[in-house]
């Protein structure tokens, strides 16, 4: 297929970025295999909110029109701006991925190209979860539920996380590359995105209501559009839901069905509110930037007792108890959530979505002043107090759990050991109750403190370092990065010839520092031109 890159105005005459306000109806697949991101879309159609914060409707082919337009994404803790030109790729002047069903009206093709761009490329949106588009869209807390172990009240949970705004897309699992988009009996399509737009009850059944991004139907089972279910519910009832469904791509089901047939359920909540309960409650966030190194900080999950101990450690303290214990269950509510970071970017480079976890370990008191990295030996004699219900190579895993007041430690980890990648950690808690959560170093060795730094240059005027050049210089003063990249082979093994290389390279760092601390106080002072020439050439050499 050759492309060709045209501008709306090229396309059709009169484009409108959106006509009659932007809503489900205006998202069709095209030949990318993006489902997973449409779905996302077709969710986020029922908030205006949300969906006019990702984008923004003053914009338009008219009135202050320069060819190009904007779209808004939560990425990793913060909300970015994504720009970009209106030119989309086209065949025979036709659309080749998304399109509205209107042929003048562009804003989810542009949309599709802003996500592209976030992600580096079209390419990069092959095959995805519909959770990451969701999580992008919103900045929520993501669910996953494997529907042949959902919990007994799940359409209570789904319909309360559909009226609080939550985001909800399902799929069937695929075992084998040739049952992708293989069909089912009754004309479900495996490993496709499906969104969950709504449910609706009477006293005789449960309902829920689908959309297939393909802008067309392959449902022929009970409550399709012709079968005779219809017959048995009245007549306000059938009108009431027929006035529901408002495009040809969507279709219902029963819900005893819908857990039948589909495997995964996704949901994306806009706070962390526990979908059981009726109260809505308040929540203190805490947002960590972290990394696995291989030979230093990623020790792999509790299999393996020799290297998990080197895993970053976050410190949580959790003071207050909840207002309203679950189920009489008194203690603190928290929601561990940990993403992995810029692997579908990287895809390109051949990277994947490692398989993912994280445990939380009590504190004991003895131990909670030193604030130092846990080491070997307290993990090979100590339980976790709590951890994710598996590893999984999804870029989010979430759990919700309820620890009784204390200091804990929560360990973030790949499965296996030396897989390098980084990550972003947060933790929820209610009704502010995380006082402190900190990231204590696996490098005890190796303590910096970045004040002993003092740069005599007169000229140089700043208030401090800021938090990317606090990473940067941590970065560079891991002696253990350093070690294993200089002098270990591929598996990490160190042979005696580079062991003694590696003494006297230390050796010579040793002696530099201490030719510069005059007074012997641990606390050198170093002009600009001393820390490029003279301690980076000792370090990096």
């Amino acid at each position: 297929m050759k492309f060709e890159w045209k501008r709306p105005s090229e396309i059709c005459k009169n484009p409108q970025f959106i006509i009659d306000g932007a809503g489900r109806t205006d998202i069709c697949q095209g030949e990318l295999g993006d489902c997973w991101l449409l779905a996302a879309i077709a969710c986020l159609t029922l908030n205006e909110k949300l969906l006019y914060r990702v984008v923004p409707q003053d914009q338009s082919f008219t009135e202050n029109y320069a060819g190009i337009f904007h779209f808004q994404f939560w990425r990793y803790g913060e909300w970015i701006d994504v720009i970009v030109d209106d030119r989309i790729p086209t065949c025979n002047n036709q659309l080749v991925f998304t399109k509205s069903f209107r042929q003048n009206e562009f804003w989810s093709a542009l949309l599709e190209k802003a996500f592209a761009k976030l992600h580096g490329s079209y390419e990069a949106l092959k095959g995805g979860n519909t959770l990451e588009a969701m999580e992008d869209f919103t900045g929520g807390v993501t669910e996953f539920f494997e529907l042949t172990e959902a919990p007994e009240d799940l359409y209570k949970i789904m319909k309360k996380a559909l009226a609080r705004g939550s985001l909800m897309g399902c799929s069937i699992d695929v075992f084998s590359a040739s049952e992708m988009e293989s069909r089912t009996e009754l004309g479900l399509v495996r490993g496709h995105a499906y969104s969950i737009i709504g449910l609706e009850e009477d006293t005789k059944v449960q309902l829920i209501q689908l959309r297939n991004p393909w802008g067309w139907v392959l449902w022929k089972g009970p409550w399709s559009a012709n079968s005779k279910e219809w017959e048995s519910i009245s007549i306000a009832d059938k009108e009431n839901l027929k006035k529901l469904t408002v495009e040809a791509s969507e279709f219902w089901m029963s819900f005893e069905d819908f857990k039948k047939y589909f495997t995964k359920l996704e949901m994306c909540n806009l706070t962390p509110d526990t979908l059981q309960g009726d109260e809505r409650h308040s929540w203190t966030v805490s947002v960590h930037e972290g990394r696995w190194v291989r030979g230093s900080s990623a020790g792999g999950c509790r299999n393996f007792p020799e290297t998990f101990w080197t895993n970053p450690q976050y410190r949580l303290q959790l003071y207050e108890e909840d207002d309203e214990p679950e189920g009489g269950q008194v203690g603190c509510t928290v929601v561990v959530a940990l993403m992995q970071k810029g692997r579908r970017m990287q895809r390109r480079q051949g990277a994947k979505f490692l398989t993912v976890g994280f445990s939380i370990y009590e504190v004991p008191k003895e131990m909670q002043e030193q604030n130092q990295h846990l080491q070997k030996d307290f993990f090979l004699y100590t339980a976790s107090k709590a951890k994710c219900k598996t590893y999984i190579n999804l870029r989010e895993v979430t759990e919700r759990f309820r620890l009784p007041p204390g200091e804990y430690v929560i360990i973030p980890t790949t499965f296996e050991p030396h897989q390098e990648g980084e990550f972003i950690l947060r933790v929820f808690s209610e009704n502010q109750n995380i006082s402190d959560i900190h990231s204590i170093f696996s490098y005890p060795q190796c303590n910096v403190t970045f004040n002993s730094f003092l740069f005599t240059d007169s000229e140089i005027k700043s208030d401090g370092f800021s938090l990317e050049t606090c990473r940067s210089m941590i970065a560079l003063m891991d002696l253990y990065d350093i070690i294993a990249l200089r002098y270990a082979d591929e598996n990490l093994n160190i042979d005696f010839d580079s062991y003694i290389c590696c003494f006297v390279r230390l050796e010579g760092m040793f002696r530099a520092f201490n030719a510069f601390d005059k007074d012997g106080d641990g606390i050198i002072k170093l002009n600009v031109l001393e820390v490029n020439h003279k301690l980076i050439t000792l370090l990096l050499t």
